[in-house]
């Protein structure tokens, strides 16, 4: 099942992460931190999707518990929290929490935790690190290879260089991952997810793109209604494979099976993607 990205901070992408469908491998899980009496009440770490971010820390806050990061290919920084649960280590060896430095590399693995973004792992590491970025492109340009993405943790403009022949690969649902893809997929409005290094002048280069979605393109969700607002024609259902969240735009006069429906209803979504956001053409019970 295809996923969607979600709206936040360099962003909160504001197509929520919820709205965004997105995808990244799963990750071992997160071993439980030597916890001291202090700490012991301490919730699990937030068990969302993660994405990994580079860039260089431009300073750490050990009072408030965040750190500044200036992402590779990006014009601002983001603040990124951390606690006794973030895992740390410096070019492979873990380390305490407390000997985070400022103008160091980074490489970041992050999720929501509400509407903060928050570091599971953080790498220190003496080389330029790699990052990943989930969004939704803005504009792309064949000739020069620039690509500028709105950053869906962040939203945050992101700039990145595409060389030739870097791989642009669709993925995701069959019937989408299944058609032809390629640098026509960058147009604007398209979701991806890039992969990238940075260059000799700071600025990112993609090193692998997936396409997660293009405008005109048609997807199937299953999970339960977690918020239907009629009023504000909003749609949005979770998958309780994954605990993912999906947004959708829903005209609730179109569709005779709308009685029915309330929080918790288990359904089937037929959605079209218009560039901005998916419009429900089909829902039906299951």
């Amino acid at each position: 099942m295809i996923r969607l990205f979600a709206v936040v901070m360099v962003s909160s992408m504001a197509m929520a992460q919820s709205s965004l469908p997105a995808h990244l491998p799963d990750e071992d899980a997160i071993p439980a931190p030597a916890v001291a009496p202090a700490s012991a009440a301490l919730p699990a770490p937030p068990a969302g999707k993660s994405t990994v971010i580079g860039g260089q820390i431009r300073n750490v806050n050990p009072v408030l518990d965040q750190l500044t990061l200036k992402v590779f290919g990006g014009s601002q920084t983001m603040k990124i929290f951390f606690d006794v649960r973030t895992q740390v280590y410096r070019d492979g060896s873990r380390i305490s929490v407390l000997d985070l430095r400022p103008d160091e590399h980074a490489s970041i693995e992050t999720t929501l935790d509400g509407d903060r973004v928050f570091a599971l792992r953080i790498h220190m590491l003496s080389r330029l690190p790699q990052g990943e970025c989930q969004g939704q492109v803005l504009s792309f340009d064949p000739g020069t290879g620039r690509l500028t993405l709105n950053a869906a943790l962040t939203r945050e403009s992101i700039r990145l260089l595409v060389p030739p022949g870097t791989p642009i690969v669709r993925v995701g649902q069959k019937s989408f991952s299944s058609g032809p893809g390629g640098l026509g997929d960058l147009t604007r409005g398209s979701l991806v997810d890039v992969k990238f290094q940075p260059g000799r002048n700071g600025q990112g280069v993609a090193t692998h793109i997936d396409v997660v979605a293009t405008s005109g393109s048609t997807f199937v969700f299953t999970g339960n209604i977690s918020v239907l607002d009629e009023h504000a024609e909003l749609l949005e259902i979770v998958d309780p494979a994954d605990n993912q969240s999906y947004r959708f735009f829903f005209n609730a006069s179109l569709f005779p099976v709308t009685p029915q429906l309330h929080e918790g209803s288990a359904v089937k979504v037929t959605a079209n993607y218009d560039g901005t956001k998916y419009l429900v053409s089909e829902i039906t019970m299951e």
